[in-house]
């Protein structure tokens, strides 16, 4: 609108929801693909973490160019109302590559977002619409089974999902056996027990709690396999 050069661009993940691929490119975004795929990281770096999120540092937070646009709200949560303050924001990546952000939307409400779209006439990504057709503002369009959302919504996204529960174990088991000093070994007995725990659990302390009774440690591999009604390596 304004009239500045631009070109957009989507990182994607191999965990993207369906519809991003095709919408990117109806809107003649340029997708850029992992040059190592997320579960192959995974058997490098293990479990993604809320702590330790290693797939947005090495999946998303790419340079692009010395200045950007990004559409981050303040609204959308209180993690990004306390972290973003200002609208303009610069990211180093490296010694010589570093980016200006700019936050045009920052302090838009929900009700901004949404008078803006129908006032332009804005066609968004079918996960913002429901089955009649109804925009919902408050969803949120990221990577599949995100480690940043609460425990509740983790785990049902996970149960939405059940062949991203086996990718987890399949290549979470590859981690697990070549990295026999891992801190992880010192806690869990194995990766099932480490998967529960980052998805059912909302410490150390909880994952105790849950796992430990009269009758004995909880059997965690039969619990994820009854939970998401699958069966797993």
């Amino acid at each position: 609108m304004s009239g500045v050069e631009f070109s957009a661009v989507y990182h994607a993940t191999g965990l993207d929801p369906k519809g991003s691929m095709e919408h990117a490119s109806e809107n003649n975004v340029t997708i850029v693909k992992p040059d190592t795929p997320f579960f192959k990281l995974m058997e490098k770096n293990g479990f993604p973490t809320r702590r330790a999120r290693w797939c947005c540092r090495l999946l998303k937070e790419k340079y692009d160019s010395p200045v950007s646009l990004q559409g981050i709200r303040a609204s959308e949560s209180t993690a990004r109302a306390s972290r973003y303050k200002e609208p303009t924001v610069c990211r180093i990546y490296s010694k010589s590559e570093r980016t200006e952000v700019f936050l045009p939307i920052l302090d838009w409400s929900d009700m901004d977002v949404e008078d803006f779209i129908k006032s332009e006439g804005i066609k968004c990504h079918r996960h913002y619409y429901d089955e009649n057709g109804n925009f919902h503002v408050e969803r949120r369009v990221g990577c599949l089974c995100c480690v940043l959302q609460s425990t509740n919504k983790l785990k049902e996204e996970f149960k939405k999902h059940p062949h991203m529960v086996k990718s987890y174990i399949f290549f979470g088991k590859r981690w697990w056996n070549s990295h026999p000093n891992s801190n992880s070994r010192n806690k869990f007995r194995d990766v099932y027990d480490l998967f529960f725990h980052n998805v059912f659990c909302k410490d150390y302390n909880d994952y105790i709690y849950k796992t430990t009774g009269m009758f004995g440690r909880t059997d965690t591999k039969a619990f994820l396999e009854d939970y998401f009604k699958i069966d797993l390596p």
